[in-house]
């Protein structure tokens, strides 16, 4: 059967420096790191799901023609991250002192409050409070 209940997902993130990376996910958002391959690769657990940092790399014979490469303009977004927190203005006051660069403060929009910052590398993450 496809999914199943052992089945997991692994959310995939291209990294310039694995070693920021690594330090950033650790020690800013809490992700524990689980297991590293050979200084290109990084698993990290975080909030009950895993996620990869890898190094770019060039076309492999599994995904031809395809090369990973960390995001070239972090103002034009194809995927981001939400991670719903009870207390926006309070995990933001948290990840900023942690060192997490944020584009705004919390905004309220009234059914929701939310706030976004970037890794690194220019990933999008979202912190968002539902009302």
């Amino acid at each position: 059967m496809f999914p199943e209940s052992s089945m997991a997902l692994t959310h995939m993130l291209v990294v310039s420096d694995l070693s920021s990376a690594k330090t950033f996910y650790s020690d800013v958002l809490g992700a524990e790191v689980y297991r590293e391959y050979g200084g290109t690769s990084c698993v990290l657990s975080f909030l009950g799901t895993w996620l990869l940092l890898v190094t770019g790399g060039e076309p492999t014979q599994d995904k031809p023609n395809t090369t990973f490469a960390p995001p070239h303009d972090p103002d034009r977004v194809s995927h981001a991250m939400t991670i719903r927190v009870p207390d926006c203005v309070a995990a933001y006051k948290t990840l900023h002192e942690r060192g997490a660069m944020f584009l705004t403060p919390p905004v309220d929009w009234g059914a929701e409050i939310r706030c976004f910052f970037r890794d690194p590398d220019g990933h999008l993450w979202e912190i968002s409070e539902a009302r």
